[in-house]
């Protein structure tokens, strides 16, 4: 029986039997799961969840049998799910202190909000925030061609189907690649992985190089109060693999589930804060961004991941911007300019680290931007469901600004929505010349929109700008 092995020496402290009594069933799991999974004992990480290892319900409760014939006392069914790693599970066994969550912090509601780091994934190969600068700077053109197969599982063959996809707007910004990834670096089976939404696997891989960015191991996240706020709206996935019964599989409902973007993170990395998605439309980033903000500051997280994911797997969407006069005729958002005639949509996901600026100071973290104020609302009952509301829009600046103790004449630039519609730029515009514009002298207020560069990224377009 394991429990005697450490409690013969003589002496020996309590807390040094519950350390010897740990190390011992630590490496008895390792040993049992590499056997039950058929890999090296090496390759077993006793900070995964068991469960990841491939094992089944009855796998689960046969290791919990045989940890109370080698303890010599009844254990729960449920061990397994209350502690579902090796580490936890020996922990909990032997008596050992487990890990507990920091308390709430007392904050200040008004504390400007540090971004200590970035990751995005955007059209014309952007990579990161380095490469995604020196786009800029080379006033980068990332619009193309939709990329070939793309929309083929669409076309069944017949003329009238033919007809539609020939005359939908084929141009926008698409990323080189949306199905490579590395499911075994994030610890999910291939068959998992096969039918996980690409929004879910680009927000996992941008995610974890946010926190590279930042300076901070995913691993020392674990059990923290981290908070995940994801903006995705594009629900194209779920269309795609549920609609043929014949192929669903038990993943299905998680691979498709646009809840899942948010919560998969949380599930790997072990945070323990706040884990959702938002789908306002075009704000949904920002939107996250707000609400990753506010819980910084009430305490409710001590780190945020917020920001949005869009991905183009059907032309539905487009063929009725296309049916509605929104697209523009050279697939290009022209932001502001006397030729804009519409936008262009667009693919990719930006991630944001946050941290009240008093916690990234005392880290040492590099400040790479300051957040003083934020804040949402709505257009209301406008000139019909998608038309801006000039009122709503220059309340909510008004109001943000008065919030963050901003003078309106002190900002020299401000990132708009600009999609280079007809409709919505003349609005915007009057709308911010209107408050931001009002008492200038000899510092005119610049105004501007990546989407010129890039597309309009919807769910992801607040990340980006």
């Amino acid at each position: 029986m394991l429990e005697n092995a450490g409690s013969q020496a003589p002496g020996g402290s309590p807390e040094t039997e519950n350390s010897l009594l740990e190390a011992r069933i630590r490496a008895y799991l390792v040993d049992e799961i590499a056997r039950r999974a058929d890999i090296p004992a090496e390759q077993v990480d006793p900070d995964r969840p068991l469960e990841e290892f491939g094992l089944a319900s009855r796998d689960a409760v046969a290791v919990a049998g045989e940890l109370e014939e080698l303890l010599g006392r009844a254990l729960p069914a449920t061990l397994v799910w209350e502690h579902p790693t090796i580490n936890r599970i020996a922990a909990a066994l032997s008596g050992s202190p487990q890990p507990q969550a920091a308390a709430a912090v007392s904050v200040q509601h008004t504390e400007p909000i540090a971004v200590v780091g970035l990751g995005c994934r955007f059209p014309g190969g952007i990579t990161g925030p380095e490469s995604y600068w020196r786009f800029l700077l080379d006033e980068g053109d990332a619009i193309g061609d939709v990329p070939d197969g793309r929309w083929d599982a669409f076309d069944d063959g017949s003329p009238e189907i033919g007809d539609l996809l020939a005359n939908v707007t084929r141009r926008g910004g698409f990323l080189e690649d949306i199905a490579g990834f590395d499911a075994r670096f994030f610890g999910i089976t291939p068959r998992e992985a096969a039918v996980m939404d690409p929004q879910q696997r680009l927000v996992l891989e941008v995610a974890w190089e946010a926190l590279e960015n930042a300076g901070l191991a995913p691993i020392g996240l674990r059990g923290s109060r981290t908070g995940v706020f994801m903006g995705v709206s594009a629900p194209e996935y779920a269309g795609l693999t549920a609609s043929d019964l014949t192929r669903l599989e038990a993943w299905t409902a998680t691979g498709a589930a646009l809840s899942i973007v948010a919560n998969r993170l949380s599930y790997l990395l072990d945070l323990r804060g706040p884990s959702m998605i938002v789908d306002t439309a075009c704000s949904s980033s920002l939107v996250s961004t707000h609400l990753a903000v506010q819980s910084l500051r009430t305490g409710e997280s001590d780190v945020a991941l917020a920001g949005g994911v869009n991905v183009i797997l059907s032309p539905t969407i487009t063929m009725t911007f296309d049916q509605a006069g929104g697209t523009a005729s050279d697939g290009h958002c022209k932001a502001f300019d006397a030729s804009a005639d519409g936008m262009v949509r667009a693919e990719g996901c930006g991630v944001l680290v946050l941290k009240r600026l008093s916690d990234a100071q005392r880290d040492g973290d590099r400040v790479l931007a300051l957040v003083r104020g934020c804040g949402v609302n709505s257009d209301g009952r406008s000139n019909g469901l998608v038309a801006p509301n000039a009122d709503a829009q220059k309340t909510l600046l008004r109001d943000v600004y008065a919030r963050a103790g901003i003078a309106t004449q002190d900002v020299d630039y401000l990132e708009a929505h600009g999609t280079g519609t007809f409709l919505g730029d003349p609005i915007e515009a009057r709308s911010v010349g209107e408050v931001l514009g009002a008492g200038r002298t000899d510092n005119p207020l610049l105004l501007g929109s990546v989407k010129a560069n890039l597309g309009h990224m919807e769910a992801a377009a607040g990340a980006a700008g």
